[in-house]
């Protein structure tokens, strides 16, 4: 991830060399009317976005990496009759899809809008946390969908997601996805992509929900590098690794699909697909707690809420808020990241609250 922002000329200069071939210094600049200097010094930054470009004298420019674009014709035609569903923009760059959307939201955008961006200079994770992704490695985008239900009616969503995102994959060809309690999309072998809910209304209704997603397609050594956690992308799970825009099309048809039924039967039409995919099912785990307690037991899947359902020694506990982490056989502790089962932020009168907590 970067903090800073690519320039139009460069942008132009990529789109040109995104078919992977070389491109000499001297036809570029004809393309664009400048000079071979002006080429130069606007791909002089790429790397820092994660672009790896090979220069040889005398045959020019290419990327290392052919750059699959996001095209919304193309997404629109892996959509099929779904397309109408959805009103999508692709945009080059930006600090945020979510803030962006739910911008939009407050403006009135309509369900099915869908915002995807080639480079998140400021991508967020759940906590504030950073999501690291460089040019084409990632797809990332949000989903704003209306609910007529109030904010208090929303617990275990992020979960629902979820399953829309495993289902997607499956259909993918992707081999050993699972979830992790609250939002993460992982394999035995590291972490696949991670969901992000924010929202705005009322506490009894109407609400509108950005749902940002962010996935790993592929992780060059550039990202691997930013990631201090064990992380996996596509291209590993995957026997035929899909294209950008099929992949897209594929997770926002899932979407619609389970985001209906939440709307319509709430988290507990999902519970159980949702525990199939569970990475902890049934595992010794350890919650470690916002106010740094820790509570031990055994993982029993989730409720109807979305909580997670804790086997203690104590008896049954239903927590919505904590990190989970699993003991390793040496002793030692593996942990993915802190999050909240019904995590939100309220946008009403400048509120910001987060619902947490243990219950027995």
């Amino acid at each position: 991830m970067t903090t800073g922002m690519v320039g139009d000329r460069t942008w132009q200069l990529l789109n040109l060399l995104a078919d992977g071939e070389f491109h000499s210094g001297e036809v570029l600049a004809n393309r664009l009317g400048v000079t071979r200097a002006s080429v130069f010094n606007a791909l002089a930054e790429v790397a820092d976005f994660g672009v790896v470009l090979q220069r040889i004298r005398g045959r020019g420019y290419r990327m290392a990496r052919p750059w699959q674009r996001l095209e919304k014709s193309e997404v629109e035609g892996w959509l099929g009759k779904d397309a109408g569903k959805f009103d999508i923009e692709i945009m080059p760059q930006a600090a945020s899809s979510n803030t962006l959307l739910l911008q939009r939201a407050g403006l009135a955008a309509p369900t099915g809008s869908v915002l995807a961006v080639e480079l998140q200079t400021a991508g967020r994770g759940r906590m504030g946390r950073a999501w690291h992704s460089s040019l084409g490695s990632s797809l990332t985008f949000s989903l704003l969908w209306h609910f007529d239900c109030g904010l208090n009616s929303l617990s275990g969503l992020s979960l629902a997601v979820g399953v829309a995102i495993a289902r997607a994959l499956d259909k993918l060809g992707a081999l050993g996805v699972r979830l992790k309690w609250p939002n993460d999309i992982l394999t035995p072998q590291g972490k696949l992509g991670g969901i992000l809910i924010e929202a705005q209304g009322d506490m009894l209704g109407p609400s509108a929900v950005v749902i940002g997603i962010g996935l790993n397609c592929t992780l060059p050594a550039s990202l691997v590098a930013q990631i201090n956690k064990p992380a996996i992308a596509l291209d590993e799970v995957c026997a035929t690794m899909p294209m950008r825009n099929q992949l897209l099309a594929a997770l926002l048809q899932e979407l619609a699909r389970a985001l209906q039924q939440f709307a319509q039967d709430g988290f507990a039409s999902l519970r159980k697909e949702w525990e199939q995919y569970h990475i902890h099912q049934h595992q010794q785990v350890n919650l470690h707690m916002p106010d740094g307690s820790t509570v031990s037991g055994v993982a029993r899947g989730v409720n109807d809420s979305g909580e997670l359902c804790l086997e203690t020694a104590q008896g049954m506990r239903y927590l919505n808020s904590g990190e989970v982490g699993v003991q390793l056989r040496d002793g030692g502790a593996e942990h993915s990241g802190a999050g909240e089962t019904a995590s939100y932020s309220l946008s009403q009168s400048g509120l910001s609250a987060n619902v947490s907590g243990v219950r027995r």
